[in-house]
């Protein structure tokens, strides 16, 4: 693993992989660049790629204050260690972090993104908006598993589930990155999809969303699709918010359009 340092400072624990067009991965809530390891696997003999732990997470630091501007200076960052250029591609809010990057303007060749869960409408906007109340108190009182449990609430996961990921092994690494939890929800902003910055994107986009997924996922994929001057929207077969590493370097060769 290799560190390198944001502006601010902030170590950033990343890894390389291949040979080719230069690729970052950016991971979701509650991951790290481990997460995301089997899919630079998958895609290693087209690309070179780098996935990161992001910042309070994993071997990568954290410089207080947060702000989604510090995590779009990572990436400025880390595709300085790709040579200058990259293109990227983000899961769910990580998806959401890619597309500010590059709206922000970043020497970004294409981006993909894979179900940002934006809000489409008043009802998520207010269940968003509750999260973010709730998880600031649990964050604040030094309650992780609170926190937690919150955002799988938030994911439509049930109780019993939920009770049952308490009691499992994976429970204390999920605490351990509860903090950042904070972060992703301030990448989603107030929920809705940025159309205004959506529509200042100058690269192509690629909007994915699971075909067996939730409908809202789809039609905020198909939402981002048609606010980015270039932006299509096609669907993974068969996959759900958990989409399979091979299922994402392929399907119908998702990764090779960012060539």
């Amino acid at each position: 693993m290799e560190t390198t340092q944001s502006r601010d400072g902030t170590p950033l624990a990343h890894t390389r992989t291949g040979r080719g067009p230069a690729v970052i991965l950016v991971s979701g809530a509650l991951s790290t660049g481990a997460t995301l390891a089997p899919l630079a696997a998958a895609l290693s003999d087209r690309f070179e790629v780098l996935v990161y732990d992001r910042r309070g997470r994993g071997g990568s630091g954290d410089t207080p204050p947060y702000a989604v501007d510090r995590e779009v200076e990572d990436l400025a960052a880390l595709i300085e260690v790709l040579g200058g250029e990259a293109s990227l591609y983000g899961i769910s809010s990580g998806g959401a972090l890619v597309l500010r990057a590059a709206a922000a303007g970043l020497p970004v060749r294409r981006a993909a993104v894979y179900e940002v869960p934006y809000a489409l409408d008043d009802a998520d906007a207010a269940a968003r908006a509750e999260y973010t109340e709730r998880l600031t108190q649990a964050l604040r009182d030094g309650r992780r598993g609170d926190a937690v449990e919150l955002f799988l609430r938030l994911t439509g996961l049930g109780e019993e589930m939920i009770r049952g990921a308490r009691r499992s092994p994976m429970w204390a690494g999920l605490e351990s990155v509860a903090p950042s939890l904070a972060y992703d929800d301030a990448v989603l902003g107030d929920g809705r999809p940025p159309r205004e910055a959506l529509a200042g994107i100058g690269v192509p986009v690629l909007a994915l969303a699971g075909g067996a997924g939730a409908p809202a996922m789809r039609a905020a994929a198909r939402e981002i699709a048609e606010t980015v001057p270039d932006g299509r929207y096609a669907e993974l077969a068969g996959q759900s918010h958990m989409v399979e590493p091979g299922t994402g370097a392929g399907a119908g060769g998702v990764l090779r359009r960012l060539t």
